[in-house]
């Protein structure tokens, strides 16, 4: 039976590729919404320490906070890359960013609620993460429908290169106001920020109609008109599937534990050191390392290069090289050396974006986004269990080395499957294609 002729044509205007201004107007205003997204979600490493002395934290319980946000995260990815797939990408992020602005702003109101602060804010943090899940997985779906796939890389490197400028904004100005007004004052910051952002995406680049509708479509319980069929059975009994989710676990989960201890490390191991320097330089670092990863990888299949070679090249940097300086990071005393092999980490981990985020692609652009929920959820699981496990290897073995050890066998692990297994051929049609 066909679709109707309306819900055809309608389908097929979803369906179109943006042109060039458009692709540049809607990556702007992405690399934007990634950079709040991650003010939004480093606000509380950045402000654990303080929180903890007000709170009287130890780090089980502080570690119980930082990892709370993941139990959240996890479980939003299939749904949110599901939904992108279905009623578009923009749609979800907007929808999802209003909320999780709302919640960033009021996290210090809920600290006021009452005496049971760590219960508050581990609520406030698993808020967070159900409403920041859906992100990436309906960007994943907007980008694979919309960006052609000449450009897909470095699109997505650019856009991916927001959660080190957030990073780099919430870590320079968090101090700051960290030390000038309290912790309170970096959930309004980034809050707010969120908020304004939603408001000029809503007025300038959605209509209300095309909102509408995506409630709607909520409304009636995911009830969507788009007729799409995806061989889930045969998708996942393909090896290079779950390839593509074990590295994106191991890249995750290493990301994630960094994210969440490395303010903690530098502050405990160099009490003297400025806030300033270590949360703004491995991710000032980052920034044009993402960016030249997209450029290199887009240029080196340009030039004729398969596309797994380069995928592989990309993990070698994004999973291999970084964990070698990550276990470098365990066996220094400087101050300056740290913050060298920290951020020579944390900037190579940015070529994972021009690796396994764009093979998630390569392998299935029809359901991209539910495929990266899977593989994020995934990731989001083994974050919760490392962030945990680093606060309880620090209170127990009172040293940093075994959590970056941690992290560089966890990068090992995906790196190594991800070279034996990976592939880019397309696995959501039928298997008559080569492999790219």
């Amino acid at each position: 039976m066909q679709p109707p002729p309306d819900e055809t044509r309608r389908d097929a205007a979803e369906d179109v590729q943006w042109s060039r201004p458009e692709c540049q107007l809607w990556t702007g205003t992405l690399l934007l919404g990634t950079c709040l997204l991650y003010c939004a979600r480093v606000s509380m490493p950045i402000c654990a320490v303080s929180m903890s002395q007000d709170f009287g934290w130890n780090k089980k319980e502080a570690g119980l906070v930082l990892s709370s946000f993941f139990w959240g995260y996890c479980l939003t990815q299939v749904v949110g890359g599901h939904l992108g797939d279905r009623i578009g990408g923009e749609k979800v992020i907007l929808l999802s960013a209003s909320a999780w602005g709302c919640i960033t702003a009021a996290t210090p109101l809920l600290a006021q609620l009452g005496s049971a602060h760590l219960a508050f804010m581990t609520f406030s943090r698993i808020l967070t993460g159900l409403l920041q899940g859906v992100y990436f997985p309906a960007l994943t779906s907007l980008l694979s429908q919309k960006v052609r796939e000449s450009e897909r890389a470095f699109t997505y490197s650019t856009v991916g290169a927001g959660s080190q400028f957030g990073t780099l904004l919430t870590g320079a100005a968090g101090s700051l106001l960290l030390d000038w007004c309290g912790w309170q004052s970096v959930f309004y910051f980034s809050g707010g920020l969120t908020l304004l952002w939603v408001c000029y995406v809503y007025r300038c680049l959605l209509s209300e109609k095309d909102l509408l509708l995506a409630l709607g479509v909520l409304a009636q319980g995911l009830r969507v008109t788009r007729h799409t069929k995806v061989p889930w059975r045969r998708l996942f009994w393909k090896s290079s599937v779950w390839a593509a989710i074990i590295s994106q676990l191991s890249a995750a989960c290493s990301f994630f534990i960094l994210l969440s201890w490395l303010p903690t490390f530098f502050k405990e191991t160099f009490p003297n050191s400025k806030g300033w320097v270590f949360n703004v330089v491995p991710w000032l670092v980052a920034i044009p390392a993402g960016l030249f990863s997209g450029l290199l990888s887009d240029r080196l299949i340009s030039q004729g290069y398969r596309t797994i070679t380069v995928r592989k090249f990309m993990q070698v940097m994004g999973l291999g090289l970084s964990g070698v300086f990550v276990l470098c990071l365990g066996h220094t005393s400087s101050f300056c050396t740290s913050v060298v092999f920290a951020s020579a980490s944390i900037g190579l981990q940015t070529f994972n974006h021009s690796g396994i985020s764009v093979n998630i692609q390569d392998l299935a652009p029809s359901c991209a986004g539910f495929l990266f929920g899977v593989a994020n959820t995934a990731g989001a699981l083994a974050g919760v269990v490392g962030v945990c496990l680093g606060g309880y290897l620090i209170e127990t073995t009172g040293s940093w080395t075994s959590v970056f050890n941690l992290v560089a066998a966890i990068s090992s692990l995906g790196l190594c499957t991800f070279l034996v297994f990976g592939k880019a051929q397309r696995v959501d049609l039928s298997p008559t294609h080569e492999d790219l």
